[in-house]
């Protein structure tokens, strides 16, 4: 008799002839909201056997590949344990599995989710620190160890991120946003990690489950929080399930391949054409990452277990969601308010690129541009776009009546287009486009920059490696936005994460990134207070953020030349302030004066006395 360990040793299948290759999800919990779970049982022909269980079974669905069952069970009020689920043939049982049912941790569906007073921190993982050595090749995967290619692995891992948590807390980040961890098989380019192999496995080359495990762990003890980068979109052309597919509709076919056109604007565009909509949403993002068909039942059953089972297996603090507006509108609806249901407090981000406001904010939750056409994601953040492209022009624009720091303000005069002005993710860069640093290489504009993601609404993401002056030029490929860290291998003649191993440029960066993040961190009044915005007058760009007990005046001079401010203009937001105090220099300023002098490219953040 044969004897088979089945997926992270959790399972055993007894016999010789039907064997189960693949069961998930490998297993669940007891006392969850989502309790009627869809089992996946893959094996050479399983589909001709009966299936019987000692956890109600409501129903057995095959489809026209014989190697998959998919079998719905019932937990609801069923313990944590052991159970029984069978295959038989006429009389005969011809083998057995034991499927979990685990314990749930207290409070879980009750989780604080990330929100506007935490600063994001998004890494690479491939390229921030190699703390295992040991795993940067795996001998079942293909791409190996190079790190002398831009788009090699370089064999950065959890481990990495890890060791350097003091790093990444004294910078003022409270919660850690990784691009995704999950196996990637593909032959080559695979350290992005967005062209998954399988999505229950962390992929060797970065670790194992249990130290994703511990990376969440140890970032509760520290009170910070950890954010799963999850894809719903696609897989990877190297997934188990792609190369012998349940059924003909799990992808989007054309048949086969067919190029997505990334009209997102189709999406939402009363006017647009079928054929234009279906190859937006329905075509491929490469031929490498074959494209997810969530309006079929299964394949989106199967995407919102398995978010689910990250949830609780990582105890994780919140979702990122790639290329959120590409899936199919009302499946990735369903499956967005499934895992927020679940979990009522958890906040999910969705990547929606796209340059006008009203866009953007069509994919928000109760968004009321998406309510004319009786349709809500249910998607809690939404990816602010719109300002992004606002920063990576007004600081270098020649000023003129709408361009400069105008694009700032008129930015922010599009925010009654939104539902949560609180829930929009804020930066100037991520691991997609230019860096900042290269796109501004003069360390005035990054303060100027840095300064407003510290004060305006929504919730700010700094890029790994900005707060080091790491620059990276777009046009030259995705290798050179997505440099090393420096000091995260052995043998780096330069260690940035220590301050004496910074060079004197490095911690200029540093120190002021890591000063206004962690004076942000208990500034309630930049969480959740309101904004009253000036008219940009000679590149000088002023506002206020207030609320019943704290009032703060921004200041940012984009001028080569000095500016002397009126006070008066400003009084409805100065009525009963005679002084403040730079957070920046430190110094107290006085504003009983009817001027105040700003010094050229400069930024200043007035706590109000």
């Amino acid at each position: 008799m044969k004897h088979i360990i089945i997926l992270m040793g959790l399972f055993t299948f007894f016999n010789a002839h039907a064997q189960i290759k693949r069961i998930e999800p490998p297993f669940w919990w007891e006392g969850m909201h989502y309790a009627e779970i869809q089992i996946l049982l893959y094996g050479k022909n399983i589909a001709q056997y009966r299936v019987e269980s000692d956890l109600p079974i409501s129903n057995v669905l095959k489809t026209e590949n014989p190697n998959y069952l998919f079998v719905t069970v019932d937990t609801k009020d069923k313990k944590a344990g052991n159970y029984s689920i069978s295959l038989w043939q006429k009389k005969k049982q011809v083998g057995s599995v034991s499927y979990e049912l685990k314990a749930r941790r207290e409070g879980s569906a009750y989780r604080k989710s990330f929100d506007s007073s935490d600063m994001i921190y998004l890494i690479m993982p491939d390229r921030f620190a190699n703390g295992n050595p040991n795993n940067d090749s795996h001998p079942a995967l293909t791409d190996k160890l190079n790190r002398s290619a831009s788009d090699g692995r370089h064999g950065g891992d959890i481990q990495g991120i890890i060791d350097h948590l003091d790093y990444i807390q004294s910078l003022g980040a409270t919660a850690i946003w990784s691009t995704p961890l999950c196996e990637d098989n593909e032959p080559q380019h695979s350290y992005h990690t967005y062209a998954q192999t399988d999505v229950y496995k962390i992929d060797p080359r970065y670790g194992t489950n249990e130290e994703y495990q511990q990376l969440s762990s140890a970032l509760h003890k520290r009170g910070m929080k950890l954010i799963k980068d999850y894809v719903t979109n696609h897989w990877g052309s190297q997934h188990w399930m792609v190369k012998d597919l349940p059924c003909y509709d799990w992808l989007h076919q054309f048949p086969g391949y067919g190029q997505s056109t990334f009209r997102m604007s189709t999406q939402m565009d009363s006017n647009a054409s079928e054929w234009d909509k279906k190859y937006c949403e329905k075509g491929w993002f490469a031929r490498s990452m074959p494209d997810l068909n969530q309006a079929n039942p299964l394949v989106l059953n199967y995407l919102t277990q398995n978010a689910i089972w990250w949830i609780e297996y990582a105890d994780l603090d919140g979702l990122r969601v790639d290329t959120y507006s590409y899936n199919d509108k009302e499946g990735i609806a369903k499956w967005t308010k499934a895992i927020t249901d679940e979990y009522p407090h958890f906040n999910i981000m969705g990547e929606v690129w796209l340059n006008q406001s009203a866009q953007v904010s069509y994919w928000q939750k109760d968004s009321p541009i998406s309510a004319i056409q009786s349709y809500n994601t249910y998607l809690p953040t939404v990816m602010d776009f719109p300002l992004f492209n606002a920063i990576g022009e007004a600081f270098r624009a020649a000023p003129s009546w709408d361009k400069g720091m105008i694009q700032l303000y008129d930015n922010f005069t599009n925010d009654f287009l939104y539902k949560d002005i609180n829930n929009l993710l804020i930066f100037a860069e991520n691991h997609d486009t230019a860096r900042i640093n290269h796109v501004y290489p003069k360390i005035e504009d990054y303060k100027m920059i840095i300064t407003l993601l510290a004060t305006a609404r929504g919730i700010p993401q700094l890029y790994y490696g900005s707060e080091i002056a790491m620059a990276g030029d777009k046009s030259k490929g995705d290798g050179d936005i997505r440099q090393d860290f420096p000091g995260g291998w052995a043998g780096d003649t330069q260690n940035a994460f220590t301050a004496s191993g910074r060079t004197a440029t490095q911690k200029e960066y540093y120190d002021f990134t890591a000063k206004l993040f962690n004076w942000r961190k208990d500034k309630a009044v930049i969480h959740y207070g309101k904004t009253k915005q000036y008219l940009p007058e000679n590149e000088v760009y002023i506002y206020f953020r207030y609320n019943d007990t704290e009032s703060l005046m921004v200041i940012l001079n984009n001028s080569d030349k000095p500016q002397t401010l009126h006070l008066n203009r400003f009084a409805e937001s100065l009525a009963g302030f005679l002084r403040g105090k730079d957070v920046i220099s430190g110094k107290e300023v006085s504003l009983s004066a009817s001027t105040l002098e700003i010094p050229a490219k400069t930024p200043m953040l007035i706590e109000l006395k």
